[in-house]
């Protein structure tokens, strides 16, 4: 019904000249530039759920697709499309983009128009890293959004914001230059930047190693995985709440994303290669980075270091897939995986962001972070008490929410490969519910700890239809993930036939 329509074009075009307009406005009248940037993002968020209701479920072909020439010259196209990998993550950076705009509109002091502004512009350009079905414009997507983000740390960020935004501009910058020269590589071999037939170009082993570790460079910084994860407690803590939840719930999505894009498709073999040491990095970043989330006396870093574990569910599910194959000879198995680390994503997107916004709630009236300057907010913030406590528990894994879903699914098919995969996987229901539920009783529960937590007023309407929202959907995919688990399955399960069918290890 809405195939026809150029969707994806309005969602990556409409938030950026909808940007550029908030920005001409300037700060003038604040109401007015305030109310342009929500209605922006709401219409933004209700035209992408037109992706959802006229999303063919049963078929793992390219859908909504625009294609127009841009550089013939290099065979460069503006080609559009979306499956059941990027359908889901468009419609969580509309959603999210919402409550942002929702969450910066008293917090905001300074030139709120271009703090409005850069979201809308940064929401564009994510949905675009999403929808590219051409690798040079992927790229160019996936470059264009370090820098409303840059700017979002670099202006209104904490004390250390300098050192922060340098930091994570050079960690993910340096990581994408090696996944450009791994495009152009591609073209060498191709002459095309379609990500479709780059999917099928035949590659040797050799080949293969090279252009996963230019892929892996740019991904795993991304996510990120351990080592290369010092640059987000550091952005996170310096970041103002609105980037920080955007940082969580949808920047790290994008390293996972590219997994599924091109390192899985594209080098199948060396997937495998490497898949040992993938799950390994996976399983030291669910398990080291949980016991560092233990030790954190701020909560922001403690949240940030609690994303670099359960983002490392995402890479175990992607590479164990090779692995509970090789054991069993079933490809249900490795689907499953694959599944569970998108619900994860989808998951974690919800459950970070609302912990971040909590942060920041109590940031917003204390001006502290520190979890020793905190201690009995339940008796002067009754509601606000029971929402965090609803997304700790969710942090933690309970049954219920959607934390547990990708978790459990993760875990169940780990075990099909190896108990001790899925026994150190497990562990992190063990780590999350440690280091989650200490911080959550030192800040919540006790006696009033001083006259700051006396003085505490309750969360406003505003602040309540924020949390209420990422409550909805915290509980709605805790206890009925279907739609997330049949929108994407004949796209994942398309995508391992793909890995068997043009490996050659296997």
């Amino acid at each position: 019904m809405f195939a026809e329509l150029p969707i994806l074009s309005l969602l990556i075009w409409g938030p950026v000249v909808g940007g550029i307009w908030v920005l001409y406005a300037g700060d003038r009248q604040e109401e007015t530039v305030k109310t342009l940037a929500l209605i922006i993002s709401v219409v933004t968020f209700l035209l992408s759920t037109l992706l959802y209701i006229d999303f063919n479920i049963n078929t793992h072909e390219m859908q909504f697709v625009e294609f127009s020439y841009w550089i013939e010259t290099f065979n460069i196209n503006y080609h559009l499309g979306v499956d059941g990998i990027a359908m889901p993550l468009i419609i969580l950076t509309t959603f999210m983009t919402v409550l942002v705009i929702l969450a910066g509109w008293e917090v905001i002091e300074k030139r709120i128009s271009q703090y409005l502004a850069a979201f809308l512009i940064m929401e564009g350009l994510m949905i675009g890293v999403f929808a590219s079905m051409d690798a040079m414009l992927f790229y160019v997507f996936w470059e264009a959004m370090l820098i409303p983000m840059f700017l979002i740390i670099g202006i209104w960020g904490g004390p250390r914001r300098v050192y922060a935004t340098i930091k994570f501009f050079l960690y993910t910058f340096l990581g994408s230059v090696f996944m450009l020269v791994a495009f152009l590589y591609l073209y060498s071999q191709s002459g095309t930047f379609n990500i479709a037939e780059l999917q099928l170009l035949p590659l040797g082993l050799g080949a293969q190693k090279l252009i996963f570790i230019a892929f892996l460079l740019a991904f795993a910084v991304k996510i990120p995985m351990w080592p290369v994860h010092t640059w987000l407690p550091d952005a996170h803590v310096e970041a103002p709440t609105g980037g920080s939840v955007i940082l969580a719930a949808i920047l790290l999505k994008l390293g996972g994303y590219g997994f599924l894009r091109f390192s899985l498709p594209i080098t199948p073999d060396a997937s495998q290669y490497f898949d040992t040491m993938m799950i390994v990095l996976s399983l030291i970043a669910i398990v080291y980075i949980g016991f560092v989330a233990l030790v954190q006396q701020d909560m922001k870093k403690l949240i940030a270091y609690s994303s670099i574990s359960h983002m490392g569910f995402v890479t175990l599910g992607f590479f164990v897939g090779f692995s509970i194959y090789a054991a069993t000879g079933s490809t249900e198995g490795s689907v499953f995986a694959l599944e569970g680390s998108m619900v994860q994503m989808i998951s974690h997107g919800f459950i970070s962001g609302a912990l971040f916004l909590c942060v920041g709630v109590m940031y917003d009236r204390v001006h502290s972070r520190e979890i020793k300057d905190y201690g009995g907010v339940v008796n002067t913030m009754p509601h606000f008490a029971a929402f965090m406590m609803l997304f700790a528990m969710a942090n933690s894994g309970l049954p219920g929410t959607s934390g547990f879903v990708g978790e459990f699914v993760i875990i169940i098919s780990s075990y099909q490969a190896s108990f001790w995969i899925a026994f150190l996987a497990a562990s992190t229901l063990i780590l999350g519910a440690a280091y989650t539920l200490w911080m959550y009783k030192r800040v919540i529960f006790g006696d009033v700890a001083n006259d700051n937590i006396a003085e505490l007023k309750d969360i406003n309407r505003r602040e309540t239809f924020i949390l209420s929202a990422l409550a909805i959907a915290v509980l709605f995919f805790g206890l009925y993930p279907a739609p997330l688990f049949d929108a994407m399955h004949p796209t994942l399960e398309h995508l391992f036939e793909h890995l068997l069918q043009t490996k050659t290890i296997l």
